[in-house]
Protein backbone atom coordinates (compact mmCIF):
# COMPACT_ATOMS: atom_id res chain seq x y z
CA UNK A 1 0.00 0.00 0.00
CA UNK A 2 1.40 3.62 -0.62
CA UNK A 3 2.25 5.54 2.07
CA UNK A 4 0.55 8.70 0.73
CA UNK A 5 1.56 10.55 3.75
CA UNK A 6 5.29 10.53 2.93
CA UNK A 7 5.92 13.70 1.45
CA UNK A 8 8.76 12.21 -1.28
CA UNK A 9 5.72 10.03 -2.08
CA UNK A 10 3.01 12.39 -1.63
CA UNK A 11 4.65 15.36 -4.73
CA UNK A 12 5.62 13.00 -7.22
CA UNK A 13 2.09 11.50 -7.22
CA UNK A 14 0.49 14.46 -7.29
CA UNK A 15 2.82 15.87 -10.40
CA UNK A 16 2.55 12.80 -12.01
CA UNK A 17 -1.55 13.16 -12.18
CA UNK A 18 -0.69 17.04 -12.68
CA UNK A 19 -2.34 17.57 -9.47
CA UNK A 20 -2.39 21.19 -8.26
CA UNK A 21 -3.97 22.24 -4.58
CA UNK A 22 -6.94 24.14 -4.75
CA UNK A 23 -7.61 27.23 -2.23
CA UNK A 24 -11.34 27.54 -3.19
CA UNK A 25 -12.00 23.93 -1.59
CA UNK A 26 -9.69 24.08 1.17
CA UNK A 27 -7.05 21.08 0.50
CA UNK A 28 -4.42 20.38 2.78
CA UNK A 29 -3.16 16.58 2.67
CA UNK A 30 -1.50 14.80 5.80
CA UNK A 31 2.12 14.27 5.70
CA UNK A 32 2.31 12.59 9.31
CA UNK A 33 1.21 9.30 8.95
CA UNK A 34 0.55 8.87 13.09
CA UNK A 35 -2.84 11.24 12.53
CA UNK A 36 -5.09 8.97 10.34
CA UNK A 37 -3.81 5.89 11.71
CA UNK A 38 -5.09 7.54 15.28
CA UNK A 39 -8.47 9.15 14.09
CA UNK A 40 -9.20 5.48 12.57
CA UNK A 41 -8.19 3.45 15.49
CA UNK A 42 -9.92 6.44 18.34
CA UNK A 43 -13.15 6.72 16.06
CA UNK A 44 -13.47 2.87 17.48
CA UNK A 45 -13.66 1.49 13.60
CA UNK A 46 -13.51 -2.41 13.55
CA UNK A 47 -14.53 -5.30 11.20
CA UNK A 48 -18.77 -4.90 12.45
CA UNK A 49 -18.46 -1.08 11.14
CA UNK A 50 -19.46 0.72 8.34
CA UNK A 51 -17.87 4.43 7.32
CA UNK A 52 -18.61 6.96 5.62
CA UNK A 53 -15.53 9.41 5.06
CA UNK A 54 -16.02 12.97 3.52
CA UNK A 55 -13.26 14.34 1.56
CA UNK A 56 -10.93 11.42 1.41
CA UNK A 57 -8.36 13.57 -0.68
CA UNK A 58 -5.63 11.39 -1.78
CA UNK A 59 -6.58 9.08 0.75
CA UNK A 60 -4.53 8.53 4.22
CA UNK A 61 -7.54 8.00 6.58
CA UNK A 62 -9.69 6.32 3.39
CA UNK A 63 -6.28 4.20 3.71
CA UNK A 64 -6.67 3.39 7.44
CA UNK A 65 -10.04 3.03 7.61
CA UNK A 66 -10.31 0.55 4.81
CA UNK A 67 -7.66 -1.60 7.00
CA UNK A 68 -10.35 -1.87 10.15
CA UNK A 69 -13.82 -1.16 8.95
CA UNK A 70 -15.99 -3.44 7.35
CA UNK A 71 -17.18 -1.53 4.72
CA UNK A 72 -16.00 2.61 3.88
CA UNK A 73 -17.47 4.70 1.91
CA UNK A 74 -15.56 7.98 1.00
CA UNK A 75 -17.49 10.78 -0.67
CA UNK A 76 -15.40 13.00 -2.89
CA UNK A 77 -16.23 16.34 -4.50
CA UNK A 78 -12.83 16.84 -6.48
CA UNK A 79 -12.83 14.71 -9.65
CA UNK A 80 -9.56 15.26 -10.20
CA UNK A 81 -8.76 13.08 -7.47
CA UNK A 82 -10.19 10.43 -9.02
CA UNK A 83 -6.70 8.60 -11.05
CA UNK A 84 -5.46 9.41 -7.69
CA UNK A 85 -7.60 7.32 -5.63
CA UNK A 86 -7.52 4.48 -7.55
CA UNK A 87 -3.71 4.17 -7.38
CA UNK A 88 -3.94 4.76 -3.61
CA UNK A 89 -6.91 2.56 -3.00
CA UNK A 90 -5.76 -0.02 -4.62
CA UNK A 91 -6.41 -4.00 -3.17
CA UNK A 92 -8.52 -1.95 -0.59
CA UNK A 93 -11.97 -4.26 -1.64
CA UNK A 94 -14.53 -2.78 1.53
CA UNK A 95 -13.92 0.78 -0.13
CA UNK A 96 -15.66 2.39 -2.57
CA UNK A 97 -15.68 6.13 -3.67
CA UNK A 98 -18.85 7.79 -4.04
CA UNK A 99 -18.91 11.46 -6.05
CA UNK A 100 -20.04 14.34 -5.54
CA UNK A 101 -21.46 16.69 -2.86
CA UNK A 102 -22.57 15.27 0.31
CA UNK A 103 -24.14 18.58 1.20
CA UNK A 104 -26.61 17.03 -1.67
CA UNK A 105 -27.06 13.43 -0.65
CA UNK A 106 -29.81 11.86 1.35
CA UNK A 107 -27.17 10.40 4.12
CA UNK A 108 -29.56 8.07 6.00
CA UNK A 109 -30.75 6.48 3.24
CA UNK A 110 -27.09 6.42 1.65
CA UNK A 111 -26.21 4.40 5.17
CA UNK A 112 -29.03 2.15 5.32
CA UNK A 113 -28.27 1.26 1.74
CA UNK A 114 -24.08 0.75 2.20
CA UNK A 115 -23.77 -0.28 5.39
CA UNK A 116 -26.76 -2.94 6.38
CA UNK A 117 -25.65 -5.37 9.09
CA UNK A 118 -23.35 -2.77 9.91
CA UNK A 119 -22.14 -0.07 13.02
CA UNK A 120 -22.53 3.12 11.24
CA UNK A 121 -19.81 5.99 12.31
CA UNK A 122 -18.67 9.21 10.44
CA UNK A 123 -15.35 9.82 10.11
CA UNK A 124 -13.79 13.00 8.05
CA UNK A 125 -10.94 15.33 7.65
CA UNK A 126 -13.19 18.80 6.95
CA UNK A 127 -12.57 22.15 5.00
CA UNK A 128 -12.64 24.43 7.29
CA UNK A 129 -14.85 26.47 5.31
CA UNK A 130 -17.34 23.86 5.19
CA UNK A 131 -16.99 22.53 8.50
CA UNK A 132 -20.67 23.85 10.20
CA UNK A 133 -22.80 22.96 6.91
CA UNK A 134 -21.42 19.54 7.15
CA UNK A 135 -21.00 18.14 10.21
CA UNK A 136 -24.99 20.31 11.12
CA UNK A 137 -25.91 17.49 7.94
CA UNK A 138 -24.14 14.76 9.32
CA UNK A 139 -25.93 15.00 13.00
CA UNK A 140 -29.12 15.64 12.08
CA UNK A 141 -29.26 12.58 9.25
CA UNK A 142 -29.34 10.94 12.84
CA UNK A 143 -28.21 7.59 11.31
CA UNK A 144 -24.49 7.43 12.80
CA UNK A 145 -23.42 6.08 16.06
CA UNK A 146 -20.46 8.52 16.17
CA UNK A 147 -19.13 11.64 14.01
CA UNK A 148 -15.51 11.57 14.82
CA UNK A 149 -14.26 14.47 12.65
CA UNK A 150 -10.70 16.97 12.17
CA UNK A 151 -11.64 20.57 11.75
CA UNK A 152 -9.64 23.76 12.94
CA UNK A 153 -8.77 23.80 16.74
CA UNK A 154 -11.29 27.00 17.47
CA UNK A 155 -14.19 25.17 16.34
CA UNK A 156 -13.57 22.10 18.08
CA UNK A 157 -13.11 24.29 21.09
CA UNK A 158 -16.71 25.56 20.31
CA UNK A 159 -17.98 21.98 19.66
CA UNK A 160 -17.20 21.31 23.24
CA UNK A 161 -17.83 24.66 24.95
CA UNK A 162 -19.41 24.73 28.33
CA UNK A 163 -22.07 27.47 29.34
CA UNK A 164 -20.47 30.94 30.20
CA UNK A 165 -17.34 30.37 28.30
CA UNK A 166 -15.84 32.57 25.38
CA UNK A 167 -15.93 29.78 23.07
CA UNK A 168 -20.07 29.10 24.23
CA UNK A 169 -22.34 29.39 21.40
CA UNK A 170 -25.48 28.51 19.50
CA UNK A 171 -23.24 26.04 17.16
CA UNK A 172 -21.94 24.56 21.29
CA UNK A 173 -25.91 23.87 22.12
CA UNK A 174 -26.51 22.04 18.77
CA UNK A 175 -23.48 20.01 18.88
CA UNK A 176 -23.81 19.09 22.11
CA UNK A 177 -28.24 18.47 21.87
CA UNK A 178 -27.00 16.03 19.37
CA UNK A 179 -23.99 14.53 20.88
CA UNK A 180 -21.60 14.65 23.48
CA UNK A 181 -18.05 15.44 21.92
CA UNK A 182 -14.80 14.69 23.27
CA UNK A 183 -11.54 16.52 22.10
CA UNK A 184 -9.18 13.69 21.03
CA UNK A 185 -6.28 15.56 20.09
CA UNK A 186 -4.45 18.73 18.39
CA UNK A 187 -2.86 18.35 14.95
CA UNK A 188 -0.45 21.31 14.37
CA UNK A 189 0.00 22.78 10.99
CA UNK A 190 3.22 21.14 10.06
CA UNK A 191 1.45 17.46 9.27
CA UNK A 192 0.01 19.13 6.70
CA UNK A 193 1.05 20.74 2.77
CA UNK A 194 0.73 23.13 1.99
CA UNK A 195 0.90 24.02 5.87
CA UNK A 196 -2.52 25.98 6.84
CA UNK A 197 -2.06 29.01 9.43
CA UNK A 198 -4.07 27.32 12.33
CA UNK A 199 -3.40 24.54 14.50
CA UNK A 200 -6.22 21.18 14.14
CA UNK A 201 -8.16 19.34 16.43
CA UNK A 202 -9.78 15.85 16.29
CA UNK A 203 -13.10 15.78 18.34
CA UNK A 204 -15.52 12.77 18.32
CA UNK A 205 -19.36 13.28 18.91
CA UNK A 206 -20.85 9.94 20.65
CA UNK A 207 -24.12 10.50 19.10
CA UNK A 208 -27.18 10.44 21.74
CA UNK A 209 -29.48 8.07 21.31
CA UNK A 210 -31.78 9.14 24.59
CA UNK A 211 -32.14 13.27 24.71
CA UNK A 212 -32.78 13.58 28.38
CA UNK A 213 -34.49 16.91 28.26
CA UNK A 214 -38.32 17.29 27.60
CA UNK A 215 -38.51 19.59 24.60
CA UNK A 216 -42.17 20.12 23.58
CA UNK A 217 -41.15 21.63 19.95
CA UNK A 218 -37.19 21.09 18.74
CA UNK A 219 -38.08 24.22 16.37
CA UNK A 220 -38.84 26.49 19.18
CA UNK A 221 -36.12 25.27 21.12
CA UNK A 222 -33.14 26.31 18.70
CA UNK A 223 -35.25 29.12 17.54
CA UNK A 224 -35.04 30.33 21.41
CA UNK A 225 -30.47 29.35 21.19
CA UNK A 226 -30.38 31.60 17.74
CA UNK A 227 -32.22 34.32 19.28
CA UNK A 228 -30.11 34.25 22.50
CA UNK A 229 -26.50 34.10 21.05
CA UNK A 230 -27.79 36.67 18.32
CA UNK A 231 -27.57 39.25 21.12
CA UNK A 232 -25.03 37.47 23.06
CA UNK A 233 -23.53 40.69 25.22
CA UNK A 234 -27.41 41.57 26.34
CA UNK A 235 -29.66 40.41 28.38
CA UNK A 236 -31.39 37.57 27.29
CA UNK A 237 -35.08 38.90 27.45
CA UNK A 238 -33.71 41.20 24.66
CA UNK A 239 -32.78 38.65 22.09
CA UNK A 240 -35.73 36.44 22.81
CA UNK A 241 -37.88 39.37 22.05
CA UNK A 242 -35.99 40.11 18.70
CA UNK A 243 -36.17 36.67 17.91
CA UNK A 244 -39.86 36.15 18.98
CA UNK A 245 -41.47 39.23 18.14
CA UNK A 246 -44.78 37.87 18.32
CA UNK A 247 -43.62 37.53 22.51
CA UNK A 248 -42.37 41.27 22.50
CA UNK A 249 -40.43 42.73 25.45
CA UNK A 250 -43.02 42.25 28.27
CA UNK A 251 -43.59 38.58 27.07
CA UNK A 252 -40.41 37.78 27.13
CA UNK A 253 -39.61 39.09 30.34
CA UNK A 254 -42.70 37.06 31.70
CA UNK A 255 -41.18 34.00 30.02
CA UNK A 256 -38.29 34.64 31.96
CA UNK A 257 -39.76 34.98 34.91
CA UNK A 258 -41.72 32.16 34.79
CA UNK A 259 -38.74 29.92 34.27
CA UNK A 260 -37.51 31.20 37.49
CA UNK A 261 -34.32 32.97 35.90
CA UNK A 262 -33.44 36.55 37.05
CA UNK A 263 -34.28 39.46 34.99
CA UNK A 264 -30.92 40.11 33.70
CA UNK A 265 -29.85 36.55 32.80
CA UNK A 266 -27.73 36.37 29.80
CA UNK A 267 -27.82 33.15 27.16
CA UNK A 268 -24.49 33.03 27.15
CA UNK A 269 -24.43 30.73 30.50
CA UNK A 270 -27.27 28.79 29.66
CA UNK A 271 -26.96 24.66 29.47
CA UNK A 272 -29.47 22.54 26.77
CA UNK A 273 -31.88 22.17 30.36
CA UNK A 274 -32.60 25.97 30.61
CA UNK A 275 -32.77 26.81 26.90
CA UNK A 276 -35.32 23.69 26.96
CA UNK A 277 -37.63 25.36 29.83
CA UNK A 278 -37.66 28.70 28.32
CA UNK A 279 -38.63 27.14 24.70
CA UNK A 280 -41.36 24.95 26.60
CA UNK A 281 -42.63 28.52 28.00
CA UNK A 282 -42.66 29.98 24.61
CA UNK A 283 -44.74 27.03 23.38
CA UNK A 284 -47.32 27.10 26.62
CA UNK A 285 -48.11 30.71 25.61
CA UNK A 286 -48.95 30.32 21.99
CA UNK A 287 -51.43 27.11 22.73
Amino acid sequence: MIDVTDIQVMKPLLAQHGFHFSKAKGQNFLTARWVPERIAREAGVDRQTGVLEIGPGIGPLTQQLGLLAGKVCAVELDRRLQPILEQTLAGLDQVEVLWGDVLKMDVAALVGEKFQGLRPVACANLPYYITTPILTALLEAGCFQSVTVMVQKEVAQRIAAAPGTAEYGAFSVFCQYHAEPKRLFDVPPGCFLPQPKVTSAVVCLQVRQDRPWQILDEQVFFRAVRAAFAMRRKKLSNGLAAGFPELGKTGAAQVLENCGFPENVRGETLGIEEFAQIANEIVRRKR
